[in-house]
C-alpha cells in the first residue's frame, strides 16, 4: 500500500500537459475486439485502470504491441473465449468497472461473454441496467448468476431495432453501440450519451466500416455491417485532468498553464469555474491561469446562492464536482455543491471539515461551501483516498493546507492520474511518495 506524503501552502509555477483520456481509453481499447485486423492507438494514458484493461484483452488472446509507453497495437484475431471463466480473469476484470466494456463486442463478434461484478469506484449504486436491457433488445440472452457472481449474455444473432434509454448513461450507450455496428439491419438509440469521448468512439468506428450517423447528438442511427477492418486513433486529452490542473492552480495560487487541453470539448468546465471567481485565459489549445489571490464567487441574477450541479452533456461532468467543491472552500462567498448522479461521492467532504473547511453536507448528494477567502488555508492533516475524484479533490487539498498532509490509498488516484506526484514535483510542488 502507499501514500502521499504533501508539504502544502506552496505556490507551484510552470507548464503541465494533460494526459489521455482516461473514459475514452476503456472504450476505444474495447473496441478492438470487433475486428480481427489491427488497431493502432495513440496517447492512452499509463494507468492503472487502463493497464488492467489491456492485461484483461491480453489473457483473452488479443495481441498487444507497444510501440512507447502511450501508443499501442491491439489485434483481436484469435480471442480465447474460455479463458473468460478462468480465476486470472475473473479476479482481474472484478478489480475495473471497464471491463464492462467487453460484452458488447464479444457479444457482436463472438455471439457470447462472460464477466464478473465489476469494481471501481465505492460511489453509489451504479447500476448496468442500462447495458443489459440495450443488448437484450438486440436480441441476447443474459444470465446472472448470483452463486458465482457472474453476468453471462449471449445470442445467436442480433438484430437492429429502436431502443430508449432509460438513462443516458455514457459506458451503457457505448456498449450498446459496439454490439449494434455488428447487428443485423437497422438501430436507433434515443437519449444517447453524446459526451466527447462516446464522439470519439463513433468516429473510431465510423472508421473501421461501422455506419453511424447523429454522432454528436442524443439519437444515434447505426446500420449494421458483416465486418469491421482496422484502423489508427489519437486519445483526447482527459478533461478531468484539465478541470483538477485549473482548480489546483486556484488553490494553490499559482502561475500554471495547461497544454493542448482541447478547448472545444471541455464543455462547461471553463465556464463553471469562471463562475466561482477563477481567472483563466485561452491561449490557442493553452489555458493559461494567472497568479492571483482571491476569488469570489458569482450569485445569480437575483442574488441568490449559486448552484454548481452535474448532468449528462454538455452539462457539468460529475467526475469534476469533487475538485469544484474543494476549491469553493477558499472562495469569497458560498455555493450549493449538489451531485445529482451519486449518492456517495460528497462523504469525503468530512476530511475537508477535519482540514478547517466550512461545508455543510445537507444530504448525500447536496453540501453548501462557505468559502474562507484565504483568510483561513486549510491545515494538514492525515486521510485516506475513497475513490478516484476525490482523492485528487483531497491532494489539491492537501498541497495548499499549511503544514504536512498524508494521504493514504492512494490506488485509487493511480487508477485515473499517471505519474501525478512526479508531474508536480516539476511544478514545485513538495509530494512524495511513501511504500506503508
Amino acid at each position: 500500500m502507499g501514500a502521499f506524503e504533501i508539504q502544502g501552502g506552496f505556490r507551484l509555477k510552470g507548464e503541465i500537459t494533460p494526459q489521455g483520456a482516461k473514459n475514452e481509453a476503456l472504450q476505444v481499447i474495447s473496441a478492438t475486439l470487433l475486428t480481427s485486423e489491427k488497431v493502432v492507438i495513440r496517447n492512452i494514458p499509463d494507468i492503472r485502470d487502463v493497464k488492467n484493461l489491456i492485461e484483461l484483452l491480453n489473457l483473452i488472446g488479443v495481441r498487444i504491441s507497444k510501440f512507447n509507453e502511450h501508443d499501442f497495437c491491439f489485434q483481436a484475431d484469435h480471442i480465447n473465449l474460455d479463458v473468460l471463466r478462468s480465476q486470472a480473469f475473473i479476479k482481474l476484470a472484478s478489480n475495473i468497472r471497464g471491463s464492462v466494456m467487453i460484452l458488447g463486442p464479444l457479444l457482436a463478434r463472438k455471439g457470447k461473454g462472460f464477466l464478473p461484478k465489476p469494481g471501481g469506484d465505492k460511489i453509489g449504486r451504479r447500476r448496468l441496467d442500462t447495458h443489459f436491457n440495450g443488448l437484450v433488445k438486440l436480441g441476447a440472452k443474459f444470465i446472472y448468476n448470483p452463486s458465482d457472481n457472474l453476468y453471462h449474455i449471449e445470442a445467436q444473432n442480433l438484430t437492429g431495432c429502436y431502443i430508449l434509454l432509460e438513462e443516458a448513461s455514457v459506458t451503457g450507450t457505448a456498449n450498446i453501440i459496439m454490439a449494434s455496428v455488428l447487428a443485423k439491419g437497422e438501430t436507433t438509440i434515443y437519449n444517447a450519451a453524446c459526451e466527447p469521448y462516446v464522439q470519439q468512439l463513433c468516429k473510431m468506428l465510423n472508421r473501421m466500416g461501422a455506419q453511424i450517423s447523429g454522432i454528436g447528438s442524443n439519437l444515434l442511427n447505426i446500420v449494421g455491417v458483416d465486418t469491421l477492418g482496422g484502423c489508427e486513433h489519437t486519445l483526447l486529452p482527459d478533461m478531468i485532468e484539465v478541470g483538477s490542473f485549473i482548480g489546483m492552480a486556484a488553490m494553490t495560487r499559482s502561475q500554471i498553464t495547461v497544454k493542448n487541453v482541447s478547448f472545444e470539448n471541455l464543455g462547461m468546465i471553463p465556464e463553471n469555474f469562471r463562475k466561482l471567481g477563477i481567472h483563466l485565459e485561452k491561449q490557442g489549445d493553452d489555458i493559461f491561469i494567472p497568479c492571483f489571490d482571491h476569488y469570489e464567487i458569482e450569485n445569480f441574477i437575483d442574488g441568490s446562492i449559486l448552484t454548481i450541479s452535474d448532468g449528462i452533456w454538455p452539462g457539468l461532468t460529475p467526475d469534476l464536482l469533487s475538485v469544484f467543491l474543494v476549491v469553493a472552500t477558499q472562495a469569497k462567498g458560498s455555493v450549493l455543491i449538489h451531485q445529482k448522479m451519486f449518492e456517495s461521492r460528497l462523504f469525503f467532504v468530512d476530511k475537508l471539515i477535519d482540514m478547517g473547511a466550512q461545508i455543510i453536507l445537507c444530504d448525500p448528494h447536496r453540501a453548501t461551501v462557505i468559502g474562507q477567502n484565504n483568510q483561513f488555508p486549510l491545515r494538514g492533516t492525515t486521510m485516506t483516498s475513497p475513490d478516484i475524484r476525490a482523492g485528487v479533490a483531497l491532494l489539491i487539498a492537501a498541497l495548499s493546507a499549511e503544514g504536512v498532509s498524508v494521504i493514504h490509498n492512494i490506488e485509487q488516484i493511480d487508477r485515473g492520474y499517471q505519474n501525478i506526484e512526479k508531474r508536480l514535483q516539476i511544478l514545485g510542488a513538495r509530494i512524495k511518495r511513501l511504500e506503508i
